[in-house]
Parts: structure tokens; C-alpha cells; sequence
């Protein structure tokens, strides 16, 4: 599925119906370049699960973990150097726990996620807007 947002707020609204689907232990590749919305798009997710508090990129804490209808844990693995690093971090515990586990920059880490994985593809585009599309998706149609 492929979605064309034009503003932050639509992104966060189409985020919103992903995370209204998702289940506990899903996990959620995203791929994008610097700036492409991949944290906008998790604000949306949570708030579909409840967080309450101010989802901010995880560049330099590597995980944020949040509370909500189920847990929220987001990952930023942009500055690790290897898979090993990733699965240093615990995040086995996390990815197949009873949370929903957002990876982004998950192309370094891709060998180690499981095929179910879905994968969340943000692109810029030169109105200003983003393309999304959404792989492996298993719960169907988005609403609305």
C-alpha cells in the first residue's frame, strides 16, 4: 500500500491508523532518508496506543521505551556499527515481547528481524509532501 501525505499532520493521522491495527509484538521496519518523517509517523503510532507522552528521535539514546495500551519501543540503530551491536542492546527481549517495536534506520539491522516484519518506506517529495508505503502489511485496508 501507498500513501501520499502533504503535511506533518496528515502523516501523523495515517500513522494513527497504523497503529490502530497493529497487534503486540509486531515490529515495524522504517526506512527513510534524514528528515523523511519516520519520527512523525511513530507520534501518530502512539498515539493510536495511548502514549501520552512527547515521542522525540532516539538518535542518541539508541531506545525509548513508552507506556501506553501496550508498550511503545523505538529504536534509532543510525549510529551503531554492526548487527551485533543491535542485538547487544536486548532488543530481543523488546521485538518479541508484548510491545510494538518501531526500528528506524532499520536497513543496518535487516538480517536480524523476523519476515514478519512490516516495513514502513517514507520518501521526500519535491512538493514538499511523502511517500509512503507500507510492505507486508497483514491486517488489510486502512480506514478512512
Amino acid at each position: 500500500m501507498t500513501f501520499i501525505t502533504q503535511t506533518a499532520e496528515e502523516t501523523i493521522i495515517l500513522g494513527k491508523k497504523i497503529g490502530s491495527k497493529l497487534q503486540p509484538g509486531d515490529i515495524i521496519a522504517m526506512e527513510g532518508a534524514l528528515a523523511a518523517g519516520k519520527t512523525t509517523i511513530t507520534k501518530g503510532i502512539a498515539d493510536a496506543l495511548g502514549v501520552q507522552d512527547t515521542i522525540t528521535s532516539p538518535t542518541f539514546t539508541l531506545i525509548s521505551e513508552y507506556e501506553g495500551n501496550m508498550p511503545l519501543y523505538h529504536m534509532d540503530v543510525y549510529r551503531l556499527d554492526s548487527c551485533e551491536d543491535f542485538i547487544n542492546l536486548g532488543v530481543e527481549d523488546l521485538m518479541y515481547g508484548d510491545g510494538i517495536s518501531i526500528i528506524e534506520w532499520s536497513e543496518r539491522v535487516r538480517a536480524e528481524l523476523p519476515p514478519s516484519t512490516i516495513t514502513l518506506r517514507l520518501e521526500t517529495r519535491d512538493d514538499g509532501g511523502r511517500t509512503i508505503s507500507l510492505e507486508n502489511w497483514p491486517y488489510g485496508e486502512l480506514d478512512g
